[in-house]
């Protein structure tokens, strides 16, 4: 078949350890063959991040501006342990939550559902959409050590340098402070995109918090929640015949396990970090999760919603057969490829995505998958795949429906 044409590029950027292996395995034997693929290529491994001193993350995000749509693989967030491993001139911030910053959008993670793959809930039907707030918290924290007794305080100087303080802690002895913070437009921007995509996919929005202990914080996300709410699409969720409700996250953790899903969750940054990982392995894996950073100027990331499975690329490195499920990494790839079809009016790669997700989705229902799902699957004389394997069975799969 002749190769789909890109006339406008993609934002490409790279990762790191066993993701970035199965990176460039997708791209030549599911990708290359097909598309004349045409992007803008960012190198954030975490040695190049080093090397430009994590300007490349920044370049890489201004880019994903320009163009609208970009494709991320994982990426590591160093600690300690990596600054030796890596060499690194410093501990570099996280580079999702550097794009998030900048792009100021929301991330959407849902499960991808496959027959022979039952979700851990029992009453759990249809996905479930968590809404992350991309920016603030504790990703943006500044915190500090305290030696011996003293007197925490909390200092905000406005414009004409008039203060106002609160008191944090008088400490007696050694301790641990935090601030994090948020701003107005950025909780108005999440707002608005939880609202928007509720009403593109036609279902019931939630959002949580802990309003009665974060009186002021918390509080304020919840107030401009019901604000947005009734100026701006009570009655577009009316016509539409969706719900909007708030509810404390603890009392939400409660209905989500009660539920059958088919609807959004909205938390705050932290929160949805730690919830999208509890819905995507209680659906399967977390290598069967989608997640799309969503923008309010009309920007899309897509990305998996794991890590760069550092165990497994040790055993690539010493040459050993990996078994790594790659499903959320492709679906990245096929979820920016459709988004750039669509606002491109370029219907042959729309279909090619879509094409490319259901011959995945095939190939696993068909029994032939990772050793992950393999080890969870409810169907019967499975083939566990290698990691260059499974890529090779989604080829063939693909073929067939080409």
């Amino acid at each position: 078949m002749e190769k789909i044409q890109m006339p406008v590029p993609l934002v490409e950027m790279d990762g790191d350890e066993m993701t970035r292996i199965l990176w460039k395995m997708i791209k030549e034997e599911l990708l290359l063959p097909y598309i004349d693929l045409n992007t803008e290529y960012y190198d954030l491994g975490l040695e190049h991040r080093n090397e430009t001193d994590d300007q490349v993350t920044v370049d890489a995000a201004n880019a994903t501006k320009k163009y609208k749509v970009a494709v991320k693989c994982a990426t590591i967030t160093p600690n300690a342990a990596r600054m030796p491993e890596y060499h690194l001139k410093e501990m570099w911030k996280s580079p999702n939550g550097t794009i998030r910053a900048m792009l100021d959008g929301t991330v959407f993670r849902a499960p991808i559902i496959v027959k022979g793959i039952e979700p851990y809930v029992k009453t759990w039907k249809k996905p479930i959409t968590i809404a992350r707030h991309a920016y603030g918290d504790i990703y943006k924290n500044v915190e500090m050590k305290v030696k011996g007794p003293g007197k925490a305080q909390l200092v905000y100087t406005d414009a004409a340098g008039n203060e106002t303080r609160e008191t944090i802690h008088d400490f007696t002895g050694d301790g641990i402070i935090q601030g994090v913070h948020n701003t107005e437009a950025s909780i108005r921007s999440f707002a608005r995109s939880c609202f928007s995509y509720a009403l593109d996919t036609k279902q019931d929005l939630w959002f949580s918090s802990k309003d009665t202990i974060s009186k002021k914080y918390d509080h304020t996300f919840k107030d401009i929640f019901a604000e947005i709410y009734e100026t701006e699409f009570k009655e577009e969720f009316e016509a539409a015949g969706i719900t909007y409700f708030y509810t404390l996250i603890d009392d939400a953790v409660a209905r989500v396990i009660k539920s059958e899903g088919g609807y959004i969750w909205a938390c705050k940054n932290y929160d949805g970090d730690v919830m999208s990982d509890m819905v995507a392995t209680a659906f399967g894996s977390l290598a069967m999760m989608t997640s799309v950073l969503v923008s309010p100027a009309g920007y899309y990331e897509y990305e998996a919603a794991h890590g760069t499975v550092q165990r497994h690329y040790y055993k690539y490195l010493k040459g050993e057969e990996t078994s790594t499920n790659s499903v959320a990494t492709i679906f990245a790839w096929t979820g920016a490829l459709y988004k750039r079809g669509e606002l491109d009016a370029n219907a042959a790669l729309q279909r090619f995505a879509k094409c490319l997700e259901q011959a995945t989705i095939q190939t696993i229902e068909a029994g032939k998958m990772t050793k992950d799902l393999a080890l969870m699957t409810t169907l019967k004389d499975v083939q566990i795949c290698s990691s260059e394997q499974f890529i090779a069975e989604i080829r063939k799969t693909l073929e067939t429906l080409l």
